[in-house]
């Protein structure tokens, strides 16, 4: 089996076939329907272990008892399980505050199952690195990162990074397959105090695409998320 999944979600028909798909993707599924119910099922599941642990939560942000971010915030200030957000509503802000808040991933209705199963292969992906070690070399598409050895190969040469380009590079690859919001980027990488200087990440990114990209125009290792951040591709299987 891949894992277990709480599914907090209102709309009994969607939870219904979103249960199915997982169950088809070799996940076991618990179903709540509230705000309250979320709450409950967390705390009795969060501390067991073996086949019964909770490996995802998915959360929808429409419930009848409350605004399912408050559930998010709750549960990540006790635990690192990937969370992931499935809502109708697209408004960038609130997206870029829940991923801050600690969610791995915001899907916005409707989506695909293909969609979706991906993006839980990812963040299922992160959290396993962070049970064991964070990853020290990304490999995707002939571009090598190596974070102990401080240096970049594409296709078998070196290319120069400036410090700043690499610990932004770094910081992207700390999480690959999963969107950094641009606070995030500005924080990590200049300081809590840059938080609103997004210009200086389009230059950078820009910077970086022309360097490791194949078609900086059209990139395909360092994705935007319009309004959100970036993503660096999830990497090759080894």
């Amino acid at each position: 089996m891949a894992g277990q999944v709480l599914l907090v979600e209102d709309d009994h028909s969607l939870r219904q076939t979103l249960t199915k798909a997982l169950e088809l993707g070799g996940y076991r599924v618990v179903q709540t329907d509230s705000l309250a119910e979320g709450t409950r099922c967390f705390s009795e599941m969060i501390n067991r272990s073996g086949v019964d642990r909770l490996d995802l939560m998915i959360v929808d942000l429409g419930l009848p008892d409350g605004d399912g971010a408050t559930l998010i915030r709750w549960v990540r200030a006790q635990s690192s399980i990937p969370l992931i957000i499935i809502s109708a509503r697209y408004d960038d802000n609130s997206k870029v505050n829940l991923l801050d808040a600690g969610a791995d991933d915001y899907l916005v209705k409707p989506f695909s199952f293909t969609e979706m199963m991906a993006r839980i292969r990812v963040a299922m992906r992160h959290r396993n690195r962070d049970e064991d070690t964070a990853p020290r070399i990304y490999r995707s598409s002939g571009l090598e990162i190596d974070l102990q050895r401080h240096q970049v190969i594409k296709h078998g040469e070196r290319v120069r990074l400036t410090p700043t380009e690499f610990k932004l590079l770094e910081r992207l690859m700390l999480q690959p397959g999963q969107v950094v919001t641009h606070r995030q980027l500005l924080a990590d990488v200049w300081g809590a105090e840059f938080v609103e200087h997004t210009h200086y990440l389009r230059l950078y990114m820009a910077q970086l695409r022309n360097k490791l990209e194949e078609s900086p125009s059209q990139p395909k290792l360092l994705i935007t998320e319009p309004g959100i951040g970036y993503r660096l591709s999830d990497a090759e299987s080894s």
